[in-house]
């Protein structure tokens, strides 16, 4: 009962009374977990199971979208409502879901497989658009559903059940996608860092938008080790660049090592003591997304640190709530629109018979 309608304070009181904290337990599902024992989607379910009840949305507004492959299996996993779809069109049941319940916190789960490959198009087209969603994009470089073969993100020679002597497709960056489709927030982080991946999750989910975060995973049974430099702790360190806005880009074991710009060419700096002057500060808020695609293209095998962390964020109205005031505009302008107004629509001068 409402106040003012002669109800008494204390049922007042129950009926304003908030409801009870969730837990991660909350977003734990009865399902057996089927991926194979060491996989990192593991620990990746446990640190979105951690942050969904931070967030503050009751659990029956969250949605878990997937398409096709190992990562695709996450809505089983997660006591909420989900989609497991068709391959590589998770982006696509998401915008029409976000378009029709704006209120819900729509989470896309792919891999680099599912996301990049049949699922390429779909994917650039929600980040262009800027969606409020959450896409988690799991990047092994294999196909582990379908037993190793080379995926869209493997490296250019790699030797797999598909390519024996070598792959001569060149890999997709998926950082440097997302910044191409102009997606609002862009982000990497690395399963065998579960804070780092918790802080990233967080940020994500409350980023108005499309929020893109590439995650490293291990396949450990097609394609382990791929990113052991840094899932490694006793060599991350010196391998990981650890992005933080306004801060001097600098690395290693004894924040020994820093990057700095000549020109438009990033170099690596060594250095004793405090940090030259002219080494580069991260900036993730810049509107032109040079400067995160610069980082997006540094490659360890020409002697750089891996950059983990938030790329971009800058803030751009979401297509939904420009389709929702057009509409509003619209119904303003002509009215609310009636079935003969329809129906004179479907049989005016843009249509025609086709004789039989």
């Amino acid at each position: 009962m409402e106040p003012g309608n002669g109800g008494s304070a204390a049922t007042t009181t129950a009926a304003t009374a908030a409801p009870a904290a969730l837990t991660k337990k909350d977003f734990v599902s009865n399902q057996d977990i089927r991926w194979c024992p060491g996989c990192g989607d593991y620990a990746i379910l446990s640190s979105a199971q951690n942050v969904f009840p931070k967030l503050g949305i009751p659990r029956e507004n969250f949605v878990v979208i997937s398409g096709i492959g190992c990562s695709s299996r996450f809505p089983y996993y997660v006591n909420t409502y989900g989609f497991h779809s068709i391959h590589g069109r998770a982006p696509t049941f998401a915008t029409g879901l976000k378009l029709a319940r704006p209120d819900l916190s729509i989470w896309i789960v792919t891999g680099d497989g599912d996301g990049l490959s049949i699922g390429g198009n779909h994917l650039v087209h929600i980040m262009r658009r800027n969606v409020d969603c959450t896409i988690l994009l799991f990047n092994n470089r294999i196909y582990g559903l379908t037993k190793g073969q080379t995926s869209p993100t493997s490296e250019f020679n790699k030797k797999t059940k598909s390519t024996p002597l070598g792959s001569i497709d060149y890999p997709i960056n998926p950082i440097s996608l997302a910044l191409a489709s102009e997606a609002t927030f862009i982000a990497r982080t690395l399963d065998t860092d579960p804070k780092h991946m918790a802080r990233i999750f967080q940020q994500a989910a409350e980023h108005k938008g499309t929020s893109f975060v590439e995650i490293y995973q291990n396949c450990i049974i097609f394609n382990d080790g791929a990113f052991e430099p840094i899932s490694d702790k006793t060599t991350r360190a010196d391998n990981a660049l650890f992005l933080d806005h306004g801060r001097p880009l600098v690395y290693g074991k004894d924040s020994h090592q820093a990057i700095r710009l000549n020109g438009w060419q990033p170099e690596v700096l060594t250095f004793d003591g405090t940090p030259p002057a002219n080494v580069a500060v991260h900036d993730e808020t810049a509107v032109d997304p040079s400067w995160a695609y610069l980082l997006s293209r540094m490659d360890p095998q020409a002697g750089f640190p891996v950059p983990l962390g938030v790329f971009r964020r800058v803030t751009r109205d979401t297509y939904e709530n420009l389709m929702t005031r057009q509409i509003e505009e619209s119904r303003k302008k002509s009215g609310p629109g009636s079935a003969s107004e329809l129906q004179a629509l479907l049989t005016g001068e843009d249509t025609w018979t086709v004789p039989a």
